[in-house]
């Protein structure tokens, strides 16, 4: 039973309630803070990708640098830095934009999108390179050209490298294997507890220097504008709390750690965006994080009336 995590509050009166459920661990792997259905299989979304990262990494694909390991990771925005990351990629293994297997999209980033559309329309804009999860796929497609495994096809669940991929995940989240679903951008994805999802980061986190997970953690902190983009809420809260690894996903997920093995993960039920941040960084306060005039920026963005602050979104008092 999911409970209530967030509110709107609108000159005085509370005006929505966004609820779900949270998961906070302790440095040894134990839960401090339950609430709501944490035990519950969700879809983890693009809280994914670290873990798919590793399984290519696991696999042999070979990065030539930490910003290509984090593209690999990445929600990017489409922003030029992201997709000259993504274009490399391709070329380095002889590949063409037509082969990424994610749908055409816009980048999200909003001047870039506009760049994208000048003297288009939507259609004729939008390019798989500009989709937020190319990177994933530039490097997906990678690791099949290492492998001699087929390219075309690479979404399909009985690929090798999606076996390899599920196999992955099963062990770092320690999940029982079941039925998979589809993820945006068409790859199987696997249901994953909220629980199991912060102990999967907390293992990132703490994992051995040049192991494939700490690799793929590494590569996030240090390139947080890579896997997001700009304003991005992974760039924001990894800026504010040093050694913080995390990544957001699609529809309310989130999941990250400290260096030391505190994590944490989330799910809004309603999936909006808005409850992300103010929740984020209360975790991040129970969780005993140094709090930061950033952090109380993140937590409290402005309700607007007439383009003046007339309320907040906060983590509703006494939750946390």
């Amino acid at each position: 039973m999911s409970v209530d995590l967030v509110e709107v509050v609108r000159s005085g009166f509370r005006e929505c309630v966004h609820r779900g459920s949270v998961v906070i661990l302790g440095a040894d792997g134990e839960p401090t803070l339950t609430l709501g259905a944490v035990h519950s299989p969700i879809f983890p979304r693009s809280t994914n990708k670290p873990m798919q990262a590793i399984a290519l990494v696991r696999n042999g694909f070979r990065p030539v640098d930490d910003a290509e390991l984090a593209i690999a990771t990445a929600s990017h925005f489409g922003e030029p830095d992201h997709v000259r990351l993504v274009r490399r990629l391709l070329d380095r293994f002889g590949h063409t934009e037509d082969q990424l297997e994610c749908p055409p999209d816009l980048p999200s980033d909003e001047v870039a999108r506009a760049a994208a559309l000048a003297g288009s329309d939507r259609a004729a804009a939008a390019r798989r390179i500009y989709m937020n999860c190319s990177g994933k796929h530039a490097a997906m497609l990678a690791t099949c050209a290492i492998n001699g495994w087929p390219r075309r096809g690479y979404l399909d669940p009985a690929h090798p490298l999606q076996r390899a991929v599920t196999a992955t995940i099963v062990e770092l989240t320690g999940e029982p294997e079941t039925d998979l679903g589809i993820d945006g951008c068409g790859l199987p994805i696997v249901p994953v507890s909220l629980v199991n999802l912060a102990r999967a980061y907390a293992g990132f986190a703490t994992a051995a220097p040049e192991s494939p997970q700490r690799r793929v953690a590494d590569a996030i902190r240090a390139h947080p504008r890579v896997i997001s983009g700009t304003d991005g809420p992974d760039l924001l809260t990894m800026t504010a709390t040093p050694g913080l690894v995390c990544k957001i996903g699609a529809d309310g997920v989130h999941a990250g750690a400290l260096p030391d093995g505190r994590a944490f993960a989330y799910k809004i039920d309603d999936g909006h965006d808005r409850a992300r941040m103010p929740l984020t960084q209360a975790i991040l306060q129970r969780m005993g994080v140094e709090w930061t005039a950033a952090h109380a920026d993140l937590a409290a963005p402005p309700v607007l009336g007439g383009g003046a602050r007339v309320g907040v979104i906060r983590a509703i008092p006494g939750v946390f």
